[in-house]
């Protein structure tokens, strides 16, 4: 708190004077600094709504990416599932394609053998009717 000293019709005109002066250029001071702590408020404010706008963008497009990613994976699921699916068709046709030519071998190798051992027997026919000539011949040349 100031003290004035006194004069005879009461405090110094100066000294007041100088402390009023020295009063209003502090409140001024004040005054300023409180306005630019408005403007600067309020450009933060702004600022802060931009980024609460940004958030929010953010927030929806991360959601649009996590719905994208589901479907992706449910989409990567399903053809994968059709294609283990398709795989296990195939496998087993495959399986019984060789199933089928197994036994259309084994019955081949069946025939093949009847038909050695047919020929065989002609043969063994054939050598001894042909040996039964050549005795025969044997026989009229003595």
């Amino acid at each position: 708190m100031e003290k004035f000293s006194t004069a005879i019709a009461g405090y110094r005109k100066e000294e007041v004077n100088k402390f009023l002066n020295d009063v209003i250029s502090q409140v001024e001071t004040i005054i300023s600094e409180l306005k630019a702590k408005d403007v600067e408020i309020e450009k933060l404010q702004k600022e802060m709504e931009h980024y609460k706008n940004m958030e929010t963008t953010f927030n929806r497009a991360l959601l649009i990416a996590e719905d994208a990613s589901s479907q992706i994976k449910r989409i990567a699921r399903d053809e994968g599932a059709g294609i283990i699916n398709d795989a296990k068709r195939n496998a087993s046709r495959i399986v019984n394609e060789a199933l089928i030519q197994a036994e259309k071998s084994k019955l081949e190798h069946e025939q093949i053998k009847r038909n050695i051992l047919s020929l065989k027997r002609r043969l063994r026919s054939i050598l001894e009717s042909h040996l039964e000539l050549v005795e025969d011949m044997e026989r009229i040349d003595l």
